[in-house]
């Protein structure tokens, strides 16, 4: 579901080039979905090895990891540990929609609607316990760290983003500016082109991020009011909020009224509400408790074993870590010259 803060939220543009030289922690389980839900075949079948293992995130990692390092970013994976109970209902609905569009992916494709079925099959993503193992084996490869989180990774993503061990965290969810994330980056991508879903027309895609400090400003209100609106309008661990409230009418709201328990309109839902456990969630959230983060070297042979091993063509796992490789060199090469 996630949290809707588009319309209240100042989102400026940028690039990845931006980043060059900073740790961005990344929201793994976001990127993860991503990957396994737009790496498909034409039937919509994710990409597989001979023995039937799913390799479509790996694809995906090994490109969107060769891209970062070739501009100088350094990514830090994290990984979600233990949802909170009260994410229970949100994923059961995650679950339950699973199987209606699994349904429809197996009707669309008896019926030879190739684009139909695609469109369903993407819908089914779910990401398995092996593939989380590969991406963490597979990361280490890179010399890129991971951090397994107790809880949301979102949380601990916006913990390091506090504590000044990353500069910024990545997801597509505004969850993130929740639990406190001092910078938020969406589509942190090389950006291109999307289809919109159900639609037949394309729009441009580009990395933007979002400053804490500018939301609260620009509203006058404080992070915890911040995460009041967020219980009004409904997120992963109350997804019914309070009905015909938008974030608008929420910031308006809250402004007026100081906190949840004060605004009228919201008494009759509270007490069906567990607006202070989840209040809790965002403000004191169970993060992992990071010293410090080490980047390690790139095992180039490695990565080239570890994909031909799963199937890919070794000529273009070439190409692209050797243009990963020329990149770097020269970025250290210009870097020499400057000391």
């Amino acid at each position: 579901m996630g949290l809707n803060l588009k319309d209240v939220v100042v989102r400026e543009r940028t690039s990845l080039e931006a980043f060059n030289g900073k740790v961005v922690a990344i929201d793994a389980y976001n990127s993860l979905y991503q990957f396994l839900s737009t790496i498909r075949g034409s039937d919509g079948q994710l990409f597989t090895d001979l023995r039937n293992n799913v390799t479509s995130h790996l694809s995906g990692l090994l490109h969107r990891n060769a891209n970062f390092l070739s501009i100088g970013i350094k990514p830090v994976w994290i990984f979600d540990g233990k949802p909170p109970s009260l994410k229970a209902a949100e994923i059961e609905r995650r679950r339950a929609s699973k199987m209606t569009a699994t349904i429809r992916y197996e009707q669309a494709r008896q019926e030879g609607d190739m684009e139909l079925a695609r469109k369903y099959a993407q819908q089914t993503t779910s990401i398995q316990d092996s593939m989380i193992d590969d991406s963490k084996e597979f990361l280490n490869l890179f010399g890129i760290p991971t951090i397994q989180a107790p809880s949301e990774g979102e949380a601990t993503a916006a913990h390091l983003t506090i504590t000044g061990k990353a500069w910024a965290s990545a997801s597509q969810d505004y969850d993130s500016i929740l639990f406190g994330a001092q910078r938020l980056v969406r589509n942190f991508t090389s950006g291109g082109r999307r289809k919109v879903p159900n639609q037949n027309y394309y729009i441009n895609v580009e990395p933007e991020i979002i400053y804490l400090n500018s939301v609260l400003e620009m509203h006058g209100i404080s992070r915890e009011q911040l995460v009041d609106v967020g219980i009004m309008i409904g997120t992963d661990f109350n997804p019914s909020g309070i009905p015909r409230i938008g974030p608008k009418t929420a910031i308006k709201m809250i402004k007026k009224h100081s906190r949840l328990e004060d605004i009228p309109r919201a008494q009759e839902h509270l007490t069906d509400t567990p607006y202070e456990e989840v209040r809790r969630i965002f403000l004191e959230p169970d993060v992992a408790d990071v010293q410090d983060i080490t980047f390690g070297s790139i095992q180039y042979e490695d990565i080239l074993r570890y994909l031909t091993e799963r199937d890919f063509t070794e000529t273009r796992i070439l190409q692209t870590l050797n243009k990963m490789r020329k990149a770097i060199s020269k970025k250290s090469e210009t870097l020499d010259k400057w000391l």
